[in-house]
């Protein structure tokens, strides 16, 4: 028989904010604080990226993710849990979005608060008006705001003038949400992430960037394997070595099979990501050599799982005897999206609920 689990007693993955001090307060925190109790009562805190944690906090807010994916399949026997309830989380999408678009919105739903999707044609973000207007605005209607764009100076701009936290939903630079569900996805896998290998194969992109710090974070061996011109950016690859515990490795190499060889997970994303279309036919030739298949997992450990987070190219950077064979987790993957930004949206608008 399943026991009853009570979400109430999630171990508490936040940091109390600060008492204000009226003389010293920002605009920012004047808004905020006028916005109280409803809203943070000091300066938010955002999710622009996984510098945005600590190793022990990513750890902790995974743990909270397990917890509530855990939660809602023993639904039935839960008691009722609406930690946001009276609160309302807006998207604020210049790109298109599956995956991110509604997980997020289920995940505000079933945590018992409410959703609102604005379109790049509604908005016009830095072109029908100010990014810092926008981000004045909106803030002073909602509770938190996902944003999904392509420059990562338009996002922390954005944050900069917000009175609520903002989550990075997709820039051209990080994709936290899901290197955190690939956290949980590896973690689920085998149990725990400490001195797993995982091979990167592909564009050194925001996909890259995230999974790397995540992986980096979660004690992992990280190779990772781009053609020359194409490696990750290395402030973002310093940053994260800078952070991570002791046993955590990163090896950037141009040969896949070198960074695959004794692998227990291999990921690959999109050649040509949204914004390089233009790019596409150029770059389907120069990462030829980098598809993920059949050929390329046998290099890997027996066991070693396949990721990738969609949407994918088939034929391209990963061949369908992978995504669709038994080594994929791919699904596993975009579901767990929804669970850790159910933890995100906790951690950043309701840590008493976690505690």
């Amino acid at each position: 028989m399943i026991p009853t689990l009570d979400m109430s007693r999630i171990t508490e993955i936040a940091t109390p904010s600060p008492t204000i001090n009226p003389a010293q307060t920002t605009p920012v925190q004047e808004r905020a604080a006028r916005n109280a109790p409803t809203r943070q009562n000091s300066t938010p805190r955002h999710l622009l990226s996984l510098d945005a944690l600590t190793p022990a906090e990513m750890t902790r807010l995974l743990a909270a993710a397990a917890r509530l994916k855990l939660a809602r399949q023993h639904e039935p026997t839960m008691a009722p849990f609406a930690p946001l309830a009276g609160r309302t989380v807006a998207l604020l999408f210049e790109k298109p979005s599956l995956r991110t678009r509604v997980s997020f919105e289920v995940a505000a739903r079933e945590l018992g608060g409410g959703s609102l999707y604005l379109a790049p044609q509604e908005v016009g973000l830095g072109k029908r008006e100010a990014v810092r207007d926008v981000a004045q605005v909106l803030s002073s209607y909602v509770h938190a705001i996902v944003v999904r764009t392509f420059s990562h100076a338009i996002l922390t701009e954005f944050a900069a003038h917000s009175a609520v936290p903002v989550i990075n939903g997709l820039t051209d630079a990080h994709h936290p949400c899901q290197g955190l569900a690939d956290m949980l996805t590896i973690g689920e896998v085998f149990g725990a992430t400490q001195g797993r290998t995982l091979a990167y194969v592909g564009d050194g992109n925001n996909v890259a960037h995230s999974l790397l710090q995540a992986a980096l974070y979660a004690g992992m061996r990280v190779h990772i394997a781009t053609p020359a011109g194409y490696a990750p950016d290395p402030a973002i690859v310093a940053a994260a070595l800078a952070a991570a515990p002791m046993g955590a490795s990163l090896t950037v190499t141009t040969n896949p099979t070198e960074a695959v060889t004794g692998a227990d997970v291999v990921y690959t994303d999109v050649w040509a990501s949204m914004g390089q279309e233009a790019e596409a036919e150029q770059r389907r030739a120069i990462f030829a050599a980098y598809q993920v298949n059949a050929a390329l997992m046998a290099h890997a450990a027996p066991h070693a799982i396949a990721l990738h987070p969609l949407p994918a190219h088939r034929g391209e950077e990963i061949a369908d005897d992978v995504l669709d064979g038994p080594q994929a987790q791919v699904w596993a993957q975009a579901e767990n999206r929804l669970h850790v930004q159910k933890a995100a949206l906790l951690w950043l608008l309701a840590p008493d609920a976690l505690a």
